[in-house]
C-alpha cells in the first residue's frame, strides 16, 4: 500500500504547536510575533497565497503587517519599506511575495531584508549558514519537505536522492539539507541527458520544475519515495475548469511508489507552516 504524505495534516499540527509556543512567549516579550508580507500588483495566485498566509497568522496569534502595492511601485519605494520593517520592533519576519512585476529586481529586495527577519530563508547569509551546516533560517519549501519526511520516519542516510530542478528556491537548498542527512544527492535539470535513467535508480525523487506530469511511472523504481513540489494550474479543454496539479503523474506513479505527496495537500501547506515557524523562531530570540 502506497502511503500518502499528508502535508495538510502535518501543517495543522505544526500551527497548533506554534500557537502554544506563542502563548508561552507572549507574556515574556510583551507582544505577539509579527509577519510582514509585501505584495506588488494583482497576480491572482499571489493574492490567494497572501490571503492564506494572513489567515494562518491570525489562527496562531501572530500579527500580520501585510502591505499591498500597485504594480507600478518603484524599486526605491519598496527598498525603503523593507528598511523601515527591518527597524520595526513589532516585525519578526519579512516576506516579498513572488513573482514581482518585471521592472523590479527581486534579488536586490531580498538582500535588503535583515537576515534575522528573512522569513523565507533566502538571504545569502542564511543560505551560507545552510552550506556550512550552521544554525539559521532555512528556505521554507525545502525545510517543509524535510519536516514531512521526518514526520513519516523516512530514513535518508545512504539513500540515493534525485532532485529535478536546480532553483535557489527549492533544488539547491534541498540538496544541501539532504546531504546533511547523509543522502547521496544528484541534481537533474533541463540539460540532464537521459533523465529516466537518472530518476529510475533513485530511492527518493523530488520533482520541482513546474511542468505537469513531468515524472511518469516509467521513470520511477518500485517502492521509491516521490515528493512533488510542482504547482501547476491546468484548464480542462472540455469543461474549461481549472485545477491544480503537480509535476508528478500522481495516479499512475502512486501505484508503485512507497510514499508520495499529493498536489494539492502535500508540500504546499508545509511551505506556509515553515514560514510561520521561521517567524516564531526569530520572535523567540527576543526572550
Amino acid at each position: 500500500m502506497t502511503i500518502i504524505l499528508d502535508g495538510k495534516a502535518l501543517a495543522k499540527k505544526i500551527k497548533a504547536e506554534l500557537k502554544t509556543h506563542i502563548e508561552e512567549l507572549q507574556p515574556k516579550i510583551g507582544r505577539p510575533p509579527g509577519l510582514a508580507v509585501l505584495m506588488v500588483g494583482d497576480n491572482p495566485a499571489s493574492a490567494a497565497y497572501v490571503r492564506n498566509k494572513e489567515r494562518s497568522c491570525k489562527k496562531i496569534g501572530m500579527a500580520s503587517f501585510g502591505k499591498h502595492f500597485p504594480a507600478q511601485t518603484s524599486q526605491k519605494e519598496l527598498t525603503q519599506v523593507i528598511q523601515q520593517l527591518n527597524e520595526d520592533e513589532r516585525v519578526d519576519g519579512i516576506l516579498v511575495q513572488l513573482p514581482l512585476p518585471e521592472h523590479l529586481d527581486s534579488v536586490a529586495l531580498l538582500h535588503t531584508i535583515h537576515p534575522d527577519k528573512d522569513a523565507d530563508g533566502l538571504h545569502p547569509i542564511n543560505l551560507g549558514h545552510l552550506v556550512r551546516g550552521e544554525e539559521g533560517l532555512q528556505s521554507c519549501t525545502p525545510a517543509g519537505v524535510m519536516r514531512l519526511l521526518e514526520e513519516y520516519n523516512i530514513e535518508l542516510q545512504g539513500k540515493n536522492a534525485v532532485i529535478i530542478g536546480r532553483s535557489i528556491l527549492v533544488g539547491k537548498p534541498l540538496a544541501l539539507m539532504l546531504l546533511a542527512k547523509n543522502a547521496t544527492v544528484t541534481i537533474a535539470h533541463s540539460h540532464t541527458v537521459d533523465l529516466p535513467s537518472v530518476t529510475g535508480n533513485a530511492d527518493i525523487v523530488v520533482a520541482a520544475v513546474g511542468k505537469p506530469n513531468l515524472l511518469t511511472k516509467g521513470m520511477v523504481k518500485e517502492n521509491a519515495i516521490v515528493v512533488d513540489v510542482g504547482i501547476n494550474r491546468v484548464v480542462d479543454e472540455e469543461t474549461e475548469k481549472a485545477s491544480l496539479v503537480g509535476d508528478v503523474d500522481f495516479e499512475n506513479v502512486k501505484e508503485i511508489a512507497e510514499f508520495i505527496t499529493p498536489v494539492p495537500g502535500g508540500v504546499g501547506p508545509m511551505t506556509v507552516a515553515m514560514l510561520l515557524y521561521n517567524t516564531v523562531k526569530s520572535y523567540a530570540k527576543k526572550v
